[in-house]
């Protein structure tokens, strides 16, 4: 089935309180995305952010941010009662404000919980006990708030770090009141989530999630779980994750990430894989697999290593570990994210799956016509990009690309100024072979490189792109649609 869908993050819609949310820009936009034929609405990882802000650097693989939580909503539910004032950050809409939000949100929150918690104590008590994580990231995110924010490995108290069991229980008792409250923003994210998904399936809209393949060090997952990943008796990671040096870094990137004890999770089918993958399939119609490569093999670096030149490719779990996922989350559609240093085995990998790829058609003007990015080589079988949350925007592209690589792309695609290169990318995307097409919301709008979300390799100043209220009009829906039309996607 031919189809196309538009990248756009929670945080990114316009509204009040710092960041975007679950309330009702993000109903105004799935009727947005209804009216422009798009039948796919992509967003990056929802869970909570931590240094830096990274989705992918998320405190759970399981849990809710509780910044996407919409006070609007449960203020419309009778659970909150506010003032509009009392969500102003006083910063500029035009950018996200994450300081801010949980500045203003949090406070909003707790009072909700004061307001309505013992309303909703049986769905809450419901909610622990269908999703095992809960209890853990509700004490874990109790503890972080105890320490001041401090990161796992630097909790004062080693008892509780290394989960003993005189620790737990006295912890469990001093923190009840916090880990009420986390679990009560996990409940209120879910029902938001719920609702807002099945307002986008019943617009023919699927949600299509995105799941980074590691967790971060500092995680409810790394401190429950210890035993699954590559960490010393110290609870240390020994080996993290990262890419090497090649055409864009000559340092590589150095994640520093924990890496998994494969060969042990093996032992147990991948349990934590197999509810992870459950738990995508709640939220998410279709997920992207972030930087599959990894399962086909993983570039590990010395826990401590200054860059990732002194890292080593080692097997990862391949075959074995999908067979089980495709027993236990059958119906869960995934695309596999194969950039980056694609061998054999990885592309091996890819074809026993059967999972789409991705191309993305910026990646296509350097070099020459052999390039997978370049539009004459793509097939059937990939969710194919303008560009992603990881590159600059088409028009910030066009207007820093080399003069061959920009004449490559007037060539191929017909177009004449930077400014042009937009609709022109968006266009070819739309008529090309490939079943399914996605563009970021920023070349929607033709925006250039300030409005990009991410720089690999850099922190701090990323994440924060917002778009304009009212942007998502009814002239940009209607001419998406023509382009659907024209291209068979509707």
């Amino acid at each position: 089935m031919r189809q196309s869908g538009i990248l756009m993050h929670i945080t990114s819609l316009p509204g009040p309180g710092g960041v975007g949310d679950l309330g009702p820009e993000a109903y105004a936009f799935a009727d947005f995305l209804q009216a422009a034929g798009m039948k796919i609405w992509q967003v990056l990882p929802v869970g909570p952010t931590g240094f830096g802000e990274s989705p992918y650097q998320s405190t759970s693989a399981f849990a809710g941010s509780p910044l996407l939580i919409s006070p609007v909503l449960l203020r419309q539910e009778g659970l909150l009662d506010f003032e509009d004032r009392e969500l102003e950050t006083g910063s500029p809409a035009v950018r996200a404000d994450y300081d801010g939000a949980r500045r203003v949100r949090l406070p909003l929150l707790r009072r909700a919980y004061r307001q309505s918690g013992a309303k909703l104590a049986a769905e809450t008590d419901a909610f622990r006990a269908s999703h095992p994580w809960a209890e853990d990231f509700a004490l874990f995110s109790a503890l972080k708030d105890r320490f001041g924010g401090a990161g796992l490995l630097d909790w004062p108290e080693k008892d509780i770090r290394f989960r003993r069991s005189r620790a737990m229980r006295r912890y469990r008792e001093e923190l009840r009141e916090e880990i009420g409250f986390h679990l009560f923003c996990q409940v209120l994210f879910r029902r938001q989530w719920l609702a807002l998904k099945k307002y986008c399936n019943d617009r023919g809209i699927s949600l299509f999630g995105d799941m980074p393949i590691y967790v971060a060090a500092d995680s409810a997952d790394v401190w429950a779980h210890p035993g699954i990943f590559q960490l010393n008796r110290k609870r240390i990671p020994v080996r993290v994750a990262g890419v090497p040096p090649d055409y864009f870094s000559e340092d590589g990137q150095l994640w520093g990430n924990p890496l998994y004890r494969w060969k042990r999770m093996r032992l147990t089918r991948y349990a934590w894989w197999v509810d992870r993958m459950r738990g995508m399939a709640e939220l998410y119609d279709l997920v992207r697999v972030d930087h599959f490569i990894g399962f086909a093999n993983y570039y590990s670096i010395p826990w401590g290593a200054p860059n990732a030149r002194g890292g080593k490719w080692v097997v990862g779990p391949g075959k074995v570990l999908f067979r089980r996922l495709r027993q236990a989350v059958p119906d869960l559609k995934i695309i596999a994210e194969d950039l980056g240093e694609v061998s054999d085995r990885v592309r091996s990998l890819i074809a026993w799956t059967g999972y789409p790829g991705m191309r993305v058609m910026c990646f296509g003007f350097d070099g020459d016509e052999t390039n997978p990015h370049f539009p004459a080589n793509y097939v059937r079988n990939i969710v194919l990009y303008t560009g992603t949350h990881d590159n600059d925007t088409v028009l910030g592209w066009a207007e820093k690309a080399s003069s061959k690589a920009l004449d490559f792309a007037r060539r191929t695609l017909g177009f004449t100024s930077p400014e042009e290169a937009p609709e022109a990318f968006i266009r070819a995307s739309a008529a090309s072979v490939a079943d399914t097409a996605v563009f970021p919301m920023q070349d929607v709008l033709g925006l250039g490189g300030d409005a990009r979300m991410n720089l690999p390799g850099t922190v701090g100043g990323n994440w924060l792109w917002r778009m304009a209220p009212g942007a998502a009009g009814t002239e940009t829906a209607r001419r998406l649609r023509g382009l659907n039309q024209e291209s068979g996607r509707l």
